[in-house]
């Protein structure tokens, strides 16, 4: 029955992400990126839709009262990630739009890459780091003064359920350089859509969204120590069948 709902699932995405991507490509020619976002984010909230009603994946939301509050409030958003399933739902839970970073290559993606290029995201080339950090960093600033909020993925992949990643300092970097503070998310997405494979399982998947962590005047390391503590502690909390 899962391998069912997930062929059902794919044929759910593609059926509504060629229309809907081909759609944001051509109004970007006349739209603006703060609402050409949230037409994005409509898609966003289609998948999600077919998420729970197709595969029986429920998702389980806690700490939006920690996020910041105001039009202009900037944040960083760095994320546990453990599949797709929180590239597509976390933007449908914030107040602001969202800049992810993430690899160049991802663009080729026909429909879904495309209008990913169209939205003003910070798309890095992993293969020079000195350069990506600098670009994200420049990147960011412009970003966050435009009152978008960055979002990164620390560990820079996927992890498999119950494992932890090398977390990388770039949002970090970042935050110290913009001042703006650093929202910690935990998601226990590997519970029902796993890193590989094709089947998706029903289930609930827990997001907890920390307290905003000050940036100013703190050192990269050590900033992204702690960013990372609450990650994984708060994982421990959310998924203790992972890591027993």
């Amino acid at each position: 029955m899962s391998l069912i709902r997930s062929v059902l699932h794919m044929a759910w995405l593609l059926i509504t992400v060629i229309p809907w991507g081909l759609t944001l490509v051509v109004i970007s020619l006349w739209v603006g990126r703060t609402p050409l976002w949230w037409f994005a984010v409509n898609w966003f909230r289609l998948v999600i839709w077919g998420t729970r009603t197709i595969l029986g994946i429920q998702v389980r939301v806690s700490g939006l009262e920690n996020l910041p509050q105001g039009a202009t409030a900037p944040a960083i958003l760095l994320s546990k990630h453990q599949s797709t399933l929180e590239t597509l739902l976390l933007p449908t839970l914030m107040p602001h739009p969202l800049a992810f970073v993430f690899k160049r290559e991802l663009l080729r993606i026909p429909f879904f890459g495309w209008s990913m290029a169209r939205l003003d995201m910070i798309h890095i080339d992993r293969e020079s780091r000195a350069a990506a950090l600098k670009h994200v960093v420049a990147q960011g600033k412009r970003l966050l003064a435009q009152g978008t909020w960055i979002i990164m993925f620390p560990e820079g992949t996927r992890m498999a359920r119950g494992q932890n990643g090398t977390y990388q300092t770039a949002g970090s970097r970042l935050a110290v350089e913009t001042g703006a503070p650093v929202i910690p998310i935990a998601v226990s997405s590997g519970k029902c859509w796993p890193r590989t494979g094709f089947t998706k399982f029903p289930g609930v998947v827990d997001v907890s969204i920390g307290k905003p962590i000050p940036s100013v005047g703190r050192e990269p390391k050590e900033l992204m120590r702690e960013v990372e503590a609450w990650i994984e502690a708060e994982m421990r909390r959310i998924d203790p069948e992972a890591y027993r």
